[in-house]
Order: C-alpha cells, then structure tokens, then sequence
C-alpha cells in the first residue's frame, strides 16, 4: 500500500513528469498537495493503472487535492536544454502554480536541482510508494496523452493516439515514411537522422 505521507505535520507536495522517453510532443510534470492520510484502493504508479482507471484517478486528484499543478516543456525546450534538464524545469514550474507553498517535495528519481528553498526528498521508484507522487505521475500522464491525442488528428500518420510519441514501430515507419514534424525532439537519434 501506498504511504500517505513521507513525513507528519508538514505539506509535502509529490512530483513527477511524463514522456521524457518520447521522440515526440512535450514532457509534463504534475505537484500534487493530497489531504492527510488521503488514500484510494486504485491509486498507483500511473504505469500501473490502465487508461479507464487514471481517468477516474485525475477526477478524483483534481477535485480531492488541496492543491495541484501541471506544466510542460515542448520539444523547443527539449532540444535546447536536455531532456534531464526540461523535466527539472517543467516539475519547478508546476511547484511553482501550487496555489500552496509546500514545506517539503518528494521526488519521483534520484536527482533534483533544489527548488527556491523548499527541502527536497528523492525516492527512486517514488511513484509506487507515496501517494502523492503517484498522484502527480497520474497527472502528469493524463494531461500529456489528452495533449497526445489532441496534436494526433492534425498528424495521424504517426500513431499517436496509441503510442503518445513513444518510439513504437508505427511511429517509427511514420517518421521514415514522412519525415518529422514540428512536434518532434530534434535532438533525439530516430530524429536527429532525419
């Protein structure tokens, strides 16, 4: 079961991103603020929850949470700086729409830039074990495949409302069938080569 809480008495706020592994569209980053001992029978690692069941989970978050936010960082972005780097800047600036201040982060990974004196916690695999940054995974997820399938209908031949970006086989024949688009990250190899 997830923890509820890294710590007691002190508003921690779970972050994590989306798409960084992607050759296509943007990275989101959620920071969830979740109520004391919140908890919900489904509520996971949003690669653990099917598709039916994270779009009930960000109801649920979104109307449940004391506060929460979602940025992103498009392939401009990406390209310029790093991936690495563009999900650090996206999860800052979704701290940083928290309507409010968190005394603590948790941290899905292993490295964080400090964010403007807010202590920090990472936890490798985070988003399996508290529930806020699992919360955030699922915001993350869900506002990037809803942007996914949107962008989609303007490009279909590359798959993206199944594969969200991600290097599948359909989306790499679409790249060597049609070239990149705008959506693209340059700086990714399948990318890069054309």
């Amino acid at each position: 079961m997830l923890k509820s809480s890294f710590t007691t008495n002190v508003i921690e706020a779970g972050c994590d991103e989306a798409g960084r592994g992607c050759l296509a569209g943007p990275v989101f980053a959620a920071a969830v603020i979740l109520p004391p001992g919140f908890h919900h029978p489904l509520l996971n690692d949003s690669k653990q929850v099917s598709e039916e069941h994270r779009s009930a989970l960000r109801e649920i978050i979104e109307r449940e949470a004391l506060a929460w936010a979602v940025a992103s960082m498009d392939p401009t972005e990406i390209d310029r700086i790093n991936i690495l780097k563009a999900s650090f800047k996206a999860m800052h600036q979704a701290i940083s729409e928290l309507v409010l201040r968190p005394q603590l982060l948790l941290i899905d990974g292993h490295i964080f830039p400090p964010y403007f004196g807010i202590t920090h916690h990472c936890e490798v695999k985070g988003d399996g074990k508290y529930a806020s940054i699992a919360a955030a995974s699922i915001l993350a997820k869900t506002h990037r495949d809803e942007y996914m399938l949107r962008i989609h209908s303007d490009y279909p031949v590359y798959g993206w409302d199944k594969n969200k970006g991600y290097g599948t086989a359909a989306h790499l024949r679409g790249i060597i069938e049609h070239g990149i688009c705008e959506h693209h990250r340059r700086s990714f190899a399948p990318c890069k080569e054309q």
